[in-house]
């Protein structure tokens, strides 16, 4: 499909950076990763996973925009009205006899909302009602973790930084005079929280956030080569990547940047 056609056009970056993370897990530069909390994790689909793709973050075909079945969906405390779209979390399974051997840690993306579910209690069913933080995960990740069987398990989690490799990407909708971007790939925070575009002809105009991990323009931009500044939700860093697109840039296309967060 068009959409997964991937175009790379020269950019320059202008990005603001901040210290390097510490401790044993081997963060971006610029990300320090979050203390243990306490949390509960369920599953959603089969091994296939292919109940989690297209879900409310909007990156589509998860094999097709590189996030695989390392995912979860964020209970609406986390999910942050979509600004958590593209975080990075680690996990491990706890207190429960049905954690895998030695407890391990695996680490997934938030790619999608657990919406709530008020004819049910929190405690029993309603596992995404505010005010809980759980994770409704692939079930190959809540696999890694613990066996399937059990159906929901305590856990711990942090926020740690996205170790993405390429530059950021950006998969476009809409047409000359409305420009929808669904920005994916993203590094260091893993997160957007406001985002620019400019045209060969324009001023930086800044953009909505639509929903999920998705942003839009209604300006005239057809027919030019557009740049982006994107500043991350978490570390508030500022990145520049300069002529993204081509001029005759279309809906359906994906075009990726030389540079990303660390």
């Amino acid at each position: 499909m068009a959409y997964n056609l991937v175009y790379s056009w020269c950019l320059v970056l202008a990005v603001v950076v901040g210290g390097a993370a510490a401790g044993e897990y081997s963060a971006p530069a610029g990300f320090q990763p979050t203390p243990w909390q306490q949390a509960f994790a369920t599953f959603y689909g089969d091994e296939s996973a292919s109940e989690t793709m297209s879900g409310a973050c909007g990156y589509g075909n998860l094999f097709n925009t590189g996030y695989g079945t390392d995912t979860a969906a964020l209970s609406t405390t986390l999910f942050q009205n979509g600004y958590a779209c593209g975080q990075c979390f680690q996990l491990r399974c706890v207190n429960s006899k049905w954690c895998n051997k030695g407890s391990p840690i695996t680490t997934i993306t938030a790619t999608n909302l657990c919406p709530p579910n008020w004819s049910q209690d929190s405690n029993n069913g309603g596992w995404c009602n505010p005010p809980r933080s759980h994770f409704d995960m692939a079930k190959p990740a809540f696999m890694k973790i613990a066996q399937w069987t059990a159906g929901i398990v305590p856990v711990t989690y942090r926020r740690v930084g996205c170790n993405k490799k390429g530059g950021i990407r950006f998969k476009f909708e809409g047409n000359g005079y409305w420009v929808l971007v669904y920005v994916m790939n993203v590094g260091g925070g893993g997160d957007v929280a406001n985002m620019w575009v400019k045209g060969s002809k324009t001023n930086w105009i800044s953009m909505s956030h639509n929903w999920g991990a998705s942003y839009q323009a209604f300006a005239t931009l057809g027919g030019q080569p557009l740049s982006f500044k994107i500043t991350s939700y978490t570390s508030h860093q500022v990145l520049i990547a300069n002529y993204v697109t081509p001029a005759n840039w279309q809906p359906g296309m994906t075009y990726t940047a030389n540079v990303n967060f660390q």
